[in-house]
C-alpha cells in the first residue's frame, strides 16, 4: 500500500511533518475503470471495506457496530473479513477463497460525531440497492462526500450547549440560580477553547488543561463580581466543579462497557483507558486550580421546593442537560430532541428512585440506563437514527463527574478514607450505567443477544 505526505488546506499552516500520514484511497481504484464494485479485485473490496470501519470508529461507536457494518460491506461484495478493533486503530484481513489482503488503518484522534455515524449507517443498509453497481471510485466519492462533512454547529454554538448541559447538569446535583449561571459562563468559555483547539489539533492533554483552567477561572471570576455587586454568599463557590463536566468522557465511558460485554475486549479495555486519561488530568487540574484559588468542593446550600417543584424541574434540567450534551456530539437537532426526552423521563426517574425509594445511587442508575435502552429502542424505529447516538446522549448526564472529582481532590489532599468512599461510589455507578443498557439491548435487539 502506497502512502503519502499530503497536507490538506483545510488544516493549519505549519512546518510540522505530520506523524499520522493519509491513505490515498482513490489509488486503490481507477476513474477510468468502470467495473462494478462486486467484480472488481480483492484490493478495491477491502479498501471499501476497511474505509468505511476507520470511519465508524472515527465517529465514536462501538468496536461490535463496526465489526457488524464491516462484515454486512463484506456479504454483499462475496468476501469475508476477520478485524481486531481498539480505540484508534483496525487491523483486518479480507478473503475471497484465493487471496487474502490485510490491512492496517490508524486514527490521528478520537471524538464522537453521531451525524456523520447516521450517515454511515445509512450508507451501509442502502449499500445493496445503491452501491453494488458501482464502481470503487465511485464508492470512494460518496464517502468523501460523508466524511468532509466534520462538525454541524459552529465553536460557540458547542459553547453554548456545553453552557446549557452544565448549567442543567448544576442543577441535578442540588445547585441554585447562582451556581447555574456561574456554571453556564463557566462551561460555555472553556469549550470554546476546548473546541478552537481541537480544531487547530492540538494534543489531548493541552485542550483538557485549557479548557478546564478556563472554566473554573471564569466561574471563579464571575463569583467574584456576583459577590463585590450584589453581596452573593461565597458558599456558592461549590458550583465551580460544575462547570467542568463538559470534559467528562462519557461516551467513551458506555461504549468501553458495551464492548467489554461483547468480549471485544482491546477495545473496551482502550477505550475505558481513555477515558480515565482524561477524568485524571481534568480533575487534577481543577484541584490544582481549587489549592491556587481557595475554593473547595463544599455542599450546595439547600433549595426549599415542593415534591412536585423537584420532579418538574428535574424534567426540564434534565431535558436541557441531554439536548446540550447531544449538540456537543454533533448530532441534529431532531435527534437532540429525541434524546433530551429519554433523558428527560430516565433520568429524573433515577433521581426520584434515591430520594423517594432510597434506592443506592449505582442501583437507580442501572435501573435509569436500563428505562433510556428500552425507549431508545422504540424510539429508534420511529426517527430511523442509529440507537447509540439516542441512548449514550441520555445516559451521560447520569455519569457521576462531581463523584470523580471529589474523589480525586480528597486523594490529593490525603484525605484517603473520603477519597476511597467517593471513588468506589463513582465505580459503581460507571459499572451500573453500561450495564443497564446492555440487559436493554438484549431484551430489544436479537442481533446483540447472541455470541456469533
Amino acid at each position: 500500500m502506497e502512502m503519502r505526505d499530503t497536507m490538506k488546506s483545510t488544516k493549519p499552516q505549519t512546518n510540522i511533518k505530520k506523524n499520522h500520514m493519509d491513505v490515498l484511497w482513490h489509488e486503490y481504484a481507477d476513474s477510468a475503470d468502470h467495473t462494478p464494485i462486486t467484480k472488481a479485485s480483492l484490493s478495491a473490496k477491502a479498501s471499501v471495506v476497511g474505509r468505511v470501519g476507520i470511519m465508524m470508529l472515527s465517529c465514536g461507536t462501538g468496536a461490535w457496530r463496526v465489526r457488524s457494518s464491516m462484515n454486512e460491506l463484506s456479504e454483499l461484495m462475496n468476501i469475508t473479513c476477520t478485524v481486531d478493533i481498539g480505540l484508534m486503530s483496525i487491523n483486518y484481513t479480507c478473503f475471497d477463497g484465493n487471496n487474502s489482503f490485510s490491512q492496517s488503518l490508524c486514527l490521528t484522534n478520537t471524538g464522537v460525531n453521531t451525524s456523520q455515524l447516521n450517515r454511515l449507517e445509512k450508507f451501509v443498509a442502502h449499500f445493496s440497492k445503491t452501491k453494488l453497481a458501482e464502481s470503487c471510485e465511485e464508492i470512494h466519492s460518496a464517502l468523501d462526500a460523508i466524511e468532509k462533512i466534520h462538525g454541524l454547529s459552529s465553536p460557540f454554538i458547542l459553547a453554548i450547549s456545553a453552557a446549557l448541559a452544565c448549567g442543567a447538569f448544576t442543577f441535578l446535583l442540588g445547585g441554585g440560580i447562582v451556581e447555574m449561571l456561574c456554571a453556564f459562563v463557566g462551561a460555555g468559555i472553556g469549550n470554546y477553547i476546548r473546541c478552537k483547539l481541537s480544531k487547530h489539533h492540538f494534543t489531548l492533554f493541552l485542550c483538557i488543561i485549557s479548557s478546564v483552567s478556563a472554566a473554573c477561572l471564569s466561574y471563579t471570576l464571575l463569583l467574584k463580581l456576583l459577590e463585590f455587586a450584589f453581596s452573593v454568599r461565597l458558599q456558592h463557590e461549590a458550583g465551580y466543579i460544575c462547570s467542568m463536566l463538559f470534559i467528562i468522557p462519557g461516551f467513551p465511558f458506555i461504549t468501553s462497557g458495551i464492548d467489554l460485554a461483547k468480549l471485544d475486549m482491546r477495545s473496551g479495555s482502550e477505550r475505558f483507558m481513555y477515558s480515565l486519561i482524561i477524568v485524571t488530568v481534568s480533575t487534577m487540574t481543577a484541584w490544582i486550580l481549587a489549592m491556587l484559588l481557595g475554593l473547595k468542593p463544599i455542599s450546595f446550600l439547600p433549595l426549599n421546593l415542593a415534591l412536585w417543584q423537584w420532579i418538574l424541574f428535574r424534567l426540564l434540567a434534565s431535558f436541557c442537560g441531554v439536548f446540550g450534551f447531544s449538540i456537543m456530539f454533533n448530532s441534529p437537532v431532531p435527534l437532540a430532541i429525541a434524546s433530551g426526552i429519554i433523558g428527560a423521563a430516565s433520568n429524573t426517574i433515577r433521581l426520584e428512585l434515591i430520594d423517594l425509594c432510597a434506592f443506592p445511587p449505582a442501583a437507580a442508575a442501572a435501573f435509569g440506563a436500563f428505562i433510556a435502552g428500552i425507549l431508545a429502542s422504540t424510539l429508534k424505529g420511529v426517527v430511523g437514527y442509529p440507537r447509540i447516538s439516542i441512548t449514550v446522549p441520555s445516559v451521560v448526564i447520569m455519569v457521576p463527574g462531581l463523584y470523580l472529582y471529589k474523589g480525586f481532590y480528597n486523594l490529593g489532599i490525603m484525605n484517603l478514607t473520603s477519597a476511597a468512599s467517593w471513588l468506589a461510589s463513582a465505580l459503581l455507578i460507571i459499572l451500573a450505567l453500561p450495564l443497564g443498557l446492555i440487559f436493554a439491548r438484549i431484551l430489544t435487539d436479537n442481533t446483540f443477544r447472541y455470541c456469533t
